[in-house]
Order: C-alpha cells, then sequence, then structure tokens
C-alpha cells in the first residue's frame, strides 16, 4: 500500500464507526445499518493491561478482513508493550495500525515495521500526552490519533481540551509539510463534530452517536454534513 492517505475527493471529512459500540452478537447487521456510509471501520483493541478494559483482538480484524475485502480497517491497539502485537494484527488484515507512544519502548522501530508490512502507520496520544513527543517520527506518521477521552471505555465525555492539541497539530503539518492525517476519538458525534473539523481533524471516530441511534447512516450523513459548514 503506497502514497499518503487522502480525504474524499469532495475534501470532506472521514466518519469511522467504532465497532466497539457495536452489538457483538450483531456486528455484521450492525455493519448493513451503515449502508455504505462509512469511510473507514474503526477497531479498538484493548488488553485489561494498557488500558482498564478487554476487547476483541486479530480475529475479529481477519474475519472483518474476509467478509468485507474492500474495507478501510482503521485498527488502534491499547496494548502495552504495543510492540509484541504488531505481527497478529499486521497478518490479520489491518489497514492502518494506531499504536500508542504510551506503550511503545521503540516508536521509531515499531512505525517502521507497520510500513515495511505496506500498512499505513499511525501513533495514538492519550488526554494528558503532549503533541510534542511525536516531534521525532512526525516525518515517517500517516495517521496521528488524538484521543479525546481516556482510552479504554467507549460512551464517554469530550474532553475539549483535546481540541488544542489538534490545531497544534494542524499548524505543525502546515508548516513542516507533513503529510499525515489528524484522527480523533472519544466523545464525537453531530453535536461537536463541526468544531472537531474547524480544529484541523481529518477523521472522526463514533462509536456510540452512531450505533446508538436507530438509523445509524442518517447520522454519518448528518455528521458531514455538519462538518462541512464549519
Amino acid at each position: 500500500m503506497a502514497g499518503s492517505l487522502q480525504l474524499k475527493k469532495s475534501g470532506g471529512i472521514l466518519i469511522a464507526p467504532s465497532l466497539l459500540s457495536a452489538d457483538i452478537l450483531n456486528m455484521e447487521r450492525h455493519i448493513e445499518a451503515l449502508e455504505g456510509e462509512a469511510d473507514w471501520l474503526h477497531v479498538d483493541i484493548m488488553d485489561g493491561h494498557f488500558v482498564p478494559n478487554l476487547s476483541y483482538g486479530p480475529a475479529l480484524v481477519k474475519a472483518l478482513r474476509r467478509k468485507y475485502p474492500g474495507a478501510f480497517l482503521d485498527v488502534h491497539i491499547m496494548v502495552e508493550p504495543a510492540e509484541d502485537f504488531l505481527d497478529m494484527f499486521i497478518s490479520a488484515g489491518a489497514s492502518l495500525i494506531a499504536l500508542h507512544i504510551e506503550a511503545a519502548k521503540h516508536i521509531y522501530r515499531a512505525l517502521q515495521k507497520i510500513k515495511d508490512a505496506g500498512l499505513y502507520a499511525g501513533v495514538a496520544l492519550d488526554p494528558g500526552t503532549s503533541e510534542e513527543l511525536l516531534a521525532p517520527v512526525m516525518h515517517m506518521t500517516d495517521l496521528i490519533l488524538v484521543m479525546s477521552v481516556n482510552p479504554g471505555y467507549g460512551g464517554q465525555s469530550f474532553i475539549a481540551e483535546t481540541l488544542n492539541k489538534t490545531r497544534a497539530l494542524s499548524e505543525l503539518r502546515r508548516e513542516r509539510g507533513f503529510n499525515y492525517l489528524i484522527e480523533m476519538d472519544g466523545g464525537a458525534g453531530p453535536k461537536n463534530i463541526a468544531q472537531i473539523a474547524e480544529a484541523g481533524c481529518d477523521v472522526v471516530v463514533a462509536g456510540s452517536a452512531v450505533f446508538g441511534h436507530p438509523s445509524p447512516a442518517s447520522v454519518i450523513r448528518e455528521m458531514r454534513r455538519l462538518a462541512r459548514r464549519r
């Protein structure tokens, strides 16, 4: 997989529904309810160690790749040590793997391994982690994931202060000519997506706002419309 990640031709924001909020016993039905409106499928992997929760594993990513061969699988691994889990998700069929800088002992090596495998490489930041820590690897990062809630559980309230981090990353990208996308994960929905987009975010992860609605596809359409009004 070569080249930089690209937004839609329309220049609109990308919406990545989080499968953590889907009903695990009806996941296929929930994905079909998106009616093709989702740009990416976001898969949260939690180890019960780096974050206080357990969720999914490479078997789900593999099953998703088999069922939806053309889907962009945005895999966010909240595991420690992050390096020990890369091979299993690379082979499972992830399109992008984002690992936490707080959980990686050798972030440069980990990102290089993902890229050498032909995948896109992302770095995630907890709400309390400064974007300045990414300075040595920004040039090789395809995506920076800004956590706007504390990682570990879905359905949390949006931490508005994280928008400052998004703005800083957007400005750094412009000043230094980097190509990374900025993704925001946590508490996003129709009420705040315009604000998130205004801060420079390119990809928005939405879980309960999408799958907690009777019509997930309509929520995505509404979010995209509101983002374009920024």
